[in-house]
């Protein structure tokens, strides 16, 4: 299998210009979408827009052929044409310098054998050309360090470290709506189409040497060799974190996957295998994926599996423990030394145990107090902190009601906001401080996303989950891939 070349992955994902061909006035059309997306998110380089009809689309002039264009300012085509127009297309963009296409024109090898035979061609044709071939078959492109937005649906995701790779353009959009609902952000995105030439693995490399991406991720449905998958994973893990989401895990899905890009999917006992022993991180729900890709984009790797919980009720204290235990993670004993320094915080009725229960004994300045002497403790890898936004939530409830501002609510109300942003803050604070995991869960972060607990979280830059359990899913990742390494000395 030939690796593209990486100067093809920079036309892609930080072109100097982009060329629209089959731009479309009608608002509906991938060529109207393409470009209006492209324009709207504010790409700074230079655009341009073909089609047989002229014109102008958005303020853009529409040349009626490629060979009307400038030699040399544009990396990237963005293909909104019928497949039989474009090996023509290719060879047109080749000599005025482009080095990458984007193909979403379907009909390829998705559509039976002609469609195929096509394909072959048009992946052949790429490679005479020295051009890196995207799709066909595909959703877009986004680049947030280029303010790329190069695909024909939304969103266009906040700036981040997640870089994602799919062999689905769906999921492509279903983690970037997660970016936008978290505040966790992505540095590249694409929809591989059926990875007719540049396959998911190859995408995943080049992020892998990417300094604007600090995780992969990736859904897979297809693996032609898994041999060859296997050897380009594991070195990718060796280098950075990799979530991997997988369809056709049964026999239905496996039919599903055939239908949708072309490909029989494998064997999912040898897949699971085959990610233990390359350490990728493997995730059984698209949440699970984008919050363990989330997680290792913002959170230092624990260096052991030592987890306390601090919570502000008892009962979520106790369905954390359930999870920790089940997981590979430990729900670390309380050294003397950390239940001594604790009672000093707090009233004699706190728990004294692991998970530590504040039982509504925390003052101002207890919740980042506590914090901070059990994640600076030597025998605590990592920190899960419940109850943040309790306090907002009831400020919520008197901003809202007939008595406020007065009966000195407005006081109370600015105190509890503040109070809930602090906790977060600190939270974010004593992570860096210590190099520790910190994560902070609460239903709020969906129930009530801007409740000021779960905004600052947002505004840290860090996950808020939305339960707990899916907190201790993310660190359990974090965890297993920390070993992973640790085992084999990276």
């Amino acid at each position: 299998m030939t690796v593209p070349d990486r100067s093809g992955f920079e036309a892609l994902f930080a072109p100097r210009g982009v060329i629209v061909a089959g731009a479309s006035t009608h608002p509906g059309k991938f060529g109207f979408v393409a470009l209006h997306n492209i324009l709207r998110n504010g790409y700074p380089g230079k655009v341009f827009a073909t089609n047989r009809e002229g014109g102008e689309v958005l303020g853009v002039p529409c040349a009626t052929s490629i060979d009307d264009l400038p030699d040399g300012e544009a990396d990237l085509v963005f293909v909104c044409t019928p497949a039989g127009a474009n090996p023509d297309l290719l060879r047109a963009c080749a000599k005025k310098g482009v080095r990458a296409a984007f193909v979403t024109s379907a009909g390829y090898g998705e559509a039976g054998e002609e469609g195929r035979r096509a394909e072959a061609d048009l992946v052949a044709l790429a490679g005479e050309l020295g051009m890196l071939l995207a799709g066909p078959n595909g959703q877009g492109v986004v680049s947030t360090p280029a303010s790329l937005c190069a695909q024909i649906v939304a969103p266009y995701p906040p700036a981040g470290r997640i870089g994602i790779a799919s062999q689905s353009g769906n999921f492509v959009s279903s983690f970037m709506n997660y970016a936008v609902q978290t505040g966790v952000g992505v540095s590249r995105a694409v929809s591989a189409g059926n990875a007719a030439a540049t396959t998911v693995p190859d995408y995943l490399d080049f992020y892998a040497e990417d300094p604007e991406t600090a995780v992969g991720l990736a859904y897979v449905e297809s693996i032609p060799d898994g041999r060859a998958f296997y050897e380009r994973v594991k070195g990718v893990v060796e280098r950075k974190p990799l979530v991997v989401l997988k369809g056709g895990a049964t026999a239905g899905g496996q039919q599903a996957a055939a239908s949708h890009t072309g490909a029989l999917a494998t064997d999912d006992r040898l897949f699971d295998g085959m990610c233990r022993q390359a350490g990728v991180t493997r995730a059984a729900t698209v949440e699970e994926a984008f919050e363990a890709a989330a997680t290792f984009a913002t959170q230092p790797l624990p260096k052991g599996p030592r987890t306390v919980v601090v919570t502000t009720a008892g009962g979520w204290g106790v369905v954390t423990a359930d999870a920790i235990t089940r997981s590979s993670l430990e729900l670390a004993p309380l050294p003397d030394d950390l239940r001594a320094a604790i009672d000093q915080k707090l009233p004699p009725r706190w728990s004294r145990n692991n998970p530590i229960d504040l039982a509504g004994g925390e003052t101002r300045d207890t919740i980042p107090e506590v914090l901070e002497l059990v994640a600076s403790h030597p025998d605590v890898d990592a920190v899960i902190y419940l109850g943040l936004g309790i306090q907002s939530n009831q400020a919520r409830t008197m901003r809202t009601g007939p008595y406020y501002p007065d009966h000195g609510l407005e006081r109370i109300v600015d105190f509890h906001e503040r109070q809930d942003r602090r906790y977060a803050e600190a939270a974010a604070a004593v992570s860096e401080a210590t190099g520790k995991p910190v994560l902070t869960a609460t239903e709020l972060a969906v129930a009530m996303p801007d409740n000021p607990g779960p905004a600052a979280v947002r505004e840290s830059g860090r996950l808020c989950y939305a339960a707990s359990n899916r907190a201790v899913t993310a660190l359990d990742h974090l965890w297993r891939h920390a070993r992973w390494r640790q085992r084999r000395g990276l």
